[in-house]
């Protein structure tokens, strides 16, 4: 699970209220509990959701309790980590990847 207490947990539950309504940047790391690279990822997501703090709201959202967000989102394979807008996908990076991968993609909607 997030070790910083700036990521946050979405769930099929709070989708619609807290993800899909917030008016910043809200980031989603899609990812479970047996995936290998999603736990590699978690590290990288915690200091996002650090460095972004007030700016980017960061979620995890474990696809094996939500599946109806997980298939909302189309997702195929994990760890993919969702960038929205707005309520709108406006950026998707899949496979755990360095963190300079997801400050471009962050810094290039902010």
């Amino acid at each position: 699970m997030a070790n910083s207490q700036n990521v946050l947990t979405a769930t099929d539950q709070n989708l619609e209220s807290d993800v899909m309504k917030s008016g910043q940047l809200t980031l989603v790391d899609f990812w479970a509990e047996w995936c290998g690279p999603c736990k590699a990822l978690g590290p990288t997501i915690d200091a996002l959701a650090d460095q972004y703090a007030g700016r980017v709201k960061v979620f995890k959202l474990n696809v094996d309790e939500n599946p109806d967000a997980a298939q909302r989102f189309r997702i195929r394979g994990i760890p993919t980590v969702v960038l929205l807008k707005d309520g709108q996908v406006i950026d998707q990076l899949v496979g755990n990847q360095p963190k300079d991968s997801f400050i471009t993609a962050i810094d290039k909607h902010l």
